[in-house]
């Protein structure tokens, strides 16, 4: 596995985990965000750019999600 292609393995599953667990904190919504930043670092490095640009937009919705989820008192 070259390292670009470990990079989105790992991009990804972080997408998964973070998505799994957004329930248990707002902390989780941003690690989300981050991982869909880094998933659209991958897909413009891969040169698929639909892919990175829609992650950039996802990336984009949950940092929102994170700052409303933040500013909701528990």
């Amino acid at each position: 596995m070259d390292p670009l292609s470990l990079f989105g393995l790992v991009a990804v599953s972080a997408m998964l985990i973070c998505y799994a667990c957004e329930r248990r904190s707002p902390w989780f919504v941003l690690g989300f965000a981050v991982a869909c930043g880094l998933g659209s670092v991958y897909g413009f490095l891969q040169g698929a750019w639909p892919f990175g640009l829609v992650e950039a937009i996802w990336a984009l919705v949950a940092l929102r999600r994170w700052r409303q989820a933040r500013a909701t008192p528990v």
